[in-house]
């Protein structure tokens, strides 16, 4: 795959414009089977967390993949779960700025509570 389809270069600059088109790329099935259950998304956000992480990308960039995923879910995805439905209307009456914060707090979430 081409450098042009990541949403993180190879010299880890972020183009957030192109996490829709990642996300869009995620199969129904595999999205399915990550949403519906939140400890599920919490697994999958702290393995895409750790790998972010790795290739050394700032928990500024972090969050800003995260809120722009969170926008795609809102915009695109129904919640399935509480935890979800939750998020989804924090997400809903949140301004950017207070969206911004909740991805910063999402990544902490994802990224500290133990894995079973």
């Amino acid at each position: 795959m081409s450098e042009l389809n990541h949403v993180v270069n190879k010299d880890g600059n972020v183009d957030a414009s192109k996490v829709a088109s990642a996300i869009s790329k995620i199969s129904a099935s595999e999205k399915e089977r990550i949403l519906q259950d939140f400890d599920d998304f919490r697994t999958y956000l702290k393995k895409r967390i750790s790998m972010a992480e790795n290739i050394g990308l700032s928990e500024e960039q972090i969050a800003t993949i995260a809120q722009k995923v969170a926008d795609y879910l809102s915009s695109h995805e129904e919640p399935r779960n509480h935890e979800e439905q939750l998020l989804s209307e924090l997400w809903k009456v949140g301004t950017e700025n207070e969206r911004h914060s909740l991805a910063h707090m999402l990544v902490r979430l994802a990224d500290s509570r133990p894995q079973h």
